[in-house]
């Protein structure tokens, strides 16, 4: 069992909280038993699983070996409010160098709740592309969390926004308020559609470029909806249309 703070292993997994590590060393952490449960269940390159005695228990059935870490260690290496005392190490998978299929673009999307929620709608609604410019890590524990499982199962791509523009032959789709009636709003089955800021929206880069604009219809003198559910109310619309 593990016990002290100075560990290498205890090291190495507080260092993959902060984005510029896990970008070096190509790993991120997934927390809790579903978390580590899908990721070996996708067949992602799980590096190490590091658990408490109890939370060891929990996945006692599991194929790879386990190291045992003391509950203070653990809690000083989790980002859960309530940890179960496990958690993965996990390699990034590489996405491939086409993109095929539907994509969708975040333009800057700041809170890692809503990239999260973005990349498990997507994945539950047949876009098997995430292009993310600028905004929040895909790889950060909150936006892991909040994909449900949904970051093993989709491709993500991140960058700028013009090395993210380089990766892609689709038409665009942006959603705006502006933008013709969801619903009514024709498009093809192959495009890319593209989610802005939460305070600013949409950039103009891409606005200029945008074949089309759609905007989902509200009632009550509501003027917008949360980034993560006007994306997911966009993406099962667009997919029952095609």
């Amino acid at each position: 069992m593990i016990t002290s703070r100075q560990n290498g292993l205890v090291k190495r997994l507080r260092a993959l909280r902060d984005k510029k590590q896990r970008d070096l060393s190509g790993e991120f952490v997934v927390e809790g038993v579903k978390s580590v449960r899908d990721a070996a269940e996708s067949g992602a390159e799980i590096s190490i699983v590091a658990a408490t005695v109890k939370g060891a228990a929990l996945i006692e059935n599991a194929a790879f070996p386990i190291e045992i870490l003391s509950d203070d260690v653990f809690s000083s290496v989790s980002e859960e409010v309530s940890p179960q005392g496990v958690l993965a190490v996990v390699k990034k998978p590489v996405p491939p160098k086409e993109i095929s299929g539907n994509a969708v673009f975040l333009d800057g999307v700041a809170d890692p709740a809503n990239v999260g929620a973005i990349i498990r709608s997507a994945a539950a609604f047949g876009y098997d592309n995430v292009l993310i410019a600028g905004g929040a890590d895909a790889y950060s524990n909150k936006a892991v969390r909040a994909s449900m499982g949904g970051i093993f199962r989709v491709n993500v791509y991140a960058g700028t926004r013009e090395e993210m523009l380089a990766l892609i032959s689709l038409p665009i789709i942006i959603a705006d308020m502006h933008g013709e009636t969801l619903g009514k709003i024709s498009v093809p089955n192959g495009h890319c559609l593209c989610i802005g800021n939460e305070a600013h929206g949409v950039s103009e880069r891409l606005k200029a470029l945008a074949d089309k604009t759609v905007a989902i219809p509200m009632g009550n003198g509501m003027e917008s909806l949360n980034a993560a559910v006007s994306a997911g109310i966009i993406m099962y619309s667009l997919t029952l249309k095609n």
